[in-house]
């Protein structure tokens, strides 16, 4: 499995019961989780949760706040900041099992010993990803459908002190900027993607990942240059386990490119024992 084993400012302290109990800084958040099917490990524990996301019968939920909490605050990871917040769809702007991919596509583009090394993320959301390719040293083309995500993101590399020509901000559908992007002939030395399950674009196209990720898996292998240095898909869809990101990676890319694939589940150490399963991630990378 790929861990996300680098954190100071984010914590998962335990997890049972179909919740999970994490740190983000001093700030202590009780979430649900469906995957957590055992009992909480330490009861008492949890009766330290700052704010707790209740789950309605009609879909959604509400927080209910134990304390007085900031609008927004921050976490820090290898020098680089994020904005954090609860949102109402029990997220809060950041995945941070994602770190293990973050500090893997860091170590790709400082072994590369390349300065023009150009990085594409789709699905971009408020730009962990973002953050660490550029801090890395690559120009990195940020895409996102939803116009305050990338906002949020572009907050973050200002947060980071990153420089503004670090990075070049794309509102749009993933899809159809990667078609025009081979129109234009244009190339990226890595890419990676983080697909929902199901969406909307921003002119109102339906996205479904099963009838779509192969499809742009496909089309973002048109668009990997020569000299690629990675390929990410991340997947957080039930079903789609590691094996099928491999497959997909080893019809679309390999043929192309030759290099090694590793894909494995993707976890988060907890503290009061274990890991907590957050989905799977497929790598590529040149031989």
């Amino acid at each position: 499995m790929f861990q996300a084993t680098g954190w100071k400012d984010y914590e998962v302290l335990d997890t049972g019961d179909g919740e999970k109990l994490e740190r983000w800084g001093d700030v202590i958040l009780r979430r649900p989780d469906p995957q957590t099917i055992w009992p909480k490990a330490d009861p008492r524990l949890w009766e330290r949760a700052d704010a707790v996301y209740h789950r309605s019968e009609r879909g959604g939920g509400k927080w209910e706040f134990r304390r007085t909490l900031p609008e927004r605050w921050t976490v820090s990871w290898e020098g680089l900041r994020f904005y954090v917040r609860p949102t109402g769809f029990k997220h809060t702007g950041l995945f941070p099992e994602q770190e293990a991919n973050w500090r893997w596509m860091g170590e790709k583009i400082r072994e590369s010993g390349r300065k023009d090394l150009k990085v594409l993320n789709l699905f971009g959301y408020t730009g962990g990803a973002t953050a660490a390719c550029a801090a890395a040293g690559a120009h990195v083309t940020h895409v996102d459908a939803a116009k305050g995500m990338v906002q949020w993101a572009r907050e973050n590399r200002a947060l980071s002190g990153l420089p503004e020509d670090s990075c070049r901000w794309i509102v749009e559908d993933a899809l159809a900027f990667v078609k025009r992007e081979i129109r234009r002939g244009h190339r990226y030395d890595g890419i990676l993607m983080d697909p929902p399950s199901y969406g909307r674009g921003p002119s109102g196209e339906v996205w479904k990942l099963e009838n779509e990720l192969y499809g742009l898996v496909e089309t973002c292998s048109r668009v990997l240059s020569e000299d690629a240095v990675f390929f990410l898909i991340n997947s957080y869809t039930t079903g789609f386990q590691a094996s099928v990101l491999s497959n997909m990676i080893g019809k679309c890319v390999s043929p192309l490119r030759g290099g090694r694939i590793d894909s494995r589940e993707l976890c988060l150490p907890v503290t009061s024992g274990g890991v907590l399963p957050c989905g799977a991630s497929g790598r590529w990378e040149r031989a």
